[in-house]
């Protein structure tokens, strides 16, 4: 591959990849045998499809048989802003919708390890007047409009992208979506102002569930066109551009009938879900972002945010397995919703902690309370969440009896902010002890005078050093599994025909 000069994910530096070891790196093992037995080749073309909900990355590969197949799925680390799509320069969205990866975004020697460029923003964001850059899918785990992947798990997903340029393909297409196009997500962001333009990007969701292939992507008129060709009376194929009259064109007749009878079957099920009161999720919720539950297992006072996990996980069950990928000490995981955290169940059994690190640096969540001294545990998450100055909620002690005041007689009072911030994160946070809260919270005989607070301790986090190279998330022993061909047997379309838009 020619050498080139490239922009850094989030931030600017230079290096040549031809001789960057990080971009370098051999694909795993474990994915070379999944390859043999998906029927891939090595460098045979890829897709990348993101989903902000359900905080996933999947990495698609053309088999043999000329269709692409799920080869992996990356839980997301980090991912900021709301769903849907990005508007302007500094509104923290990553961005939504189809966009082409060419060999001069992917970027070797990024702030964040290796990253590649979302090509953010493409025609249809220009026509609308939406404006950003660097909007990068990187390695760590930090998000200003991008997707954070962790180094090791980009170090894989770069990996794959390299030898499928170095196979032929010209670009990869890159598909961001608010979530799953499913009726059951569809039903509970109906009310959603951006249904419009998901509902648009949906058609090229369905294209390609129904037909396995890279939709051509076109835009005018300001809207996205899947899979449009020339009318069997043309001469030569429509031109488009973003901001003008549609060309007259057509869409193969087989994908029309194919992509017809899905979005029946979803129409029928989603009036359904509708009809039975289906609730309607959410909106401005204040939190910046989301996480995987993978992720937010590990980090004390963890929250996936606006993302959401598999049906019947937890983060306690999670809690002991493989995070595939380092997690820095600088995460800031997304704030927790403090109306749901309320209303969920109180864990049923102690957690396990997951997370190693030095017992007097580290904070982490255990069976044993914490005390209420210099604020506590309660009062440094309400100050993370904006309830309270940073000066009132740290410093002021809790009430202390005297020698001349008796007990008070115990009265029903309205809950206050504070109580119901404890209440909520007794159900939040892991390993909390209600029985020793309680108990704790005994009326207590008078003492001669009060005790002075200690001075708040500062709240650390766990600080990771990050290796040269990061090994990879598919572990795998032994030698690397013999790869047949070296080049795809159908070949992908070029960039030219593909994203003629986009050029």
């Amino acid at each position: 591959m020619t050498a080139s000069v490239l922009l850094a994910g989030c931030d600017t530096d230079q290096v040549s990849l031809a001789t960057n070891a990080k971009a370098n790196q051999p694909v795993p093992p474990k994915l070379l045998a999944a390859m043999v037995e998906k029927d891939m080749d090595l460098q045979s073309p890829i897709l990348v499809r993101l989903f902000k909900q359900e905080a996933e990355l999947e990495v698609w590969k053309q088999a043999r048989n000329g269709q692409f197949a799920l080869l992996k799925t990356y839980p997301i680390c980090r991912w900021s802003g709301d769903l849907g799509p990005k508007v302007r320069e500094g509104d923290r969205q990553a961005p939504e919708g189809f966009y082409s990866i060419n060999p001069s975004q992917m970027n070797p020697q990024s702030a964040y390890y290796l990253s590649f460029n979302t090509g953010y923003p493409n025609a249809f964001d220009k026509a609308l007047g939406r404006t950003g850059s660097q909007l990068m899918v990187h390695g760590d785990c930090s998000s200003r409009g991008c997707y954070a992947m962790t180094d090791e798990q980009i170090a894989e997903i770069y990996s794959l992208g390299r030898e499928s340029f170095f196979g032929g393909q010209k670009a990869f297409q890159l598909q961001a979506y608010p979530f799953k196009m499913t009726p059951v997500n569809m039903a509970k962001h109906r009310n959603n102002p951006n249904m419009p333009f998901w509902k648009m990007i949906k058609e090229g969701y369905d294209h390609f569930e129904v037909t396995r292939q890279e939709p051509k992507v076109d835009f005018c008129e300001k809207k996205y066109v899947f899979d449009a060709a020339k009318p069997a009376d043309a001469k030569r194929d429509p031109v488009f551009d973003a901001s003008a009259k549609c060309p007259a064109y057509v869409i193969p007749e087989d994908v029309v009938a194919a992509v017809r009878g899905k979005q029946a079957k979803d129409e029928a099920e989603y009036a359904k879900l509708v009809a039975k009161g289906t609730p309607v999720a959410r909106m401005n919720t204040g939190i910046d972002g989301g996480m995987n539950k993978i992720f937010a297992a590990k980090i004390p006072e963890g929250s996936t945010g606006l993302s959401e996990g598999a049906e019947g996980t937890t983060l306690q069950m999670l809690a002991m397995a493989k995070a595939p990928g380092t997690i820095p000490g600088h995460v800031n995981p997304p704030k927790p919703n403090l109306d749901s955290v309320a209303s969920a169940p109180a864990p049923q059994e102690e957690p396990v902690v997951a997370v190693s690190a030095p017992a007097t640096s580290a904070r982490v969540a255990t069976a044993a309370p914490t005390t209420e001294k210099s604020g506590g545990f309660f009062s440094n998450l309400g100050r993370k969440m904006g309830m309270g100055s940073s000066d009132t909620t740290a410093t002021t002690p809790p009430p202390q009896a005297t020698a001349s005041v008796a007990p008070a007689t115990t009265t029903t009072t309205p809950p206050t902010a504070a109580s119901r911030l404890k209440a909520a994160v007794t159900r939040f946070v892991p390993g909390h002890d209600k029985s020793k809260e309680a108990a704790k919270d005994a009326p207590k005989p008078a003492v001669a005078a009060a005790k002075p607070a200690e001075p708040a301790k500062p709240d650390t986090r766990l600080a990771a050093t990050r290796p040269a190279l990061k090994p990879s998330v598919s572990d795998g022993a032994g030698e690397a599994t013999q790869i047949m061909g070296a080049a795809p047997v159908i070949s992908s379309n070029s960039f030219d025909s593909r994203f003629g838009a986009v050029k």
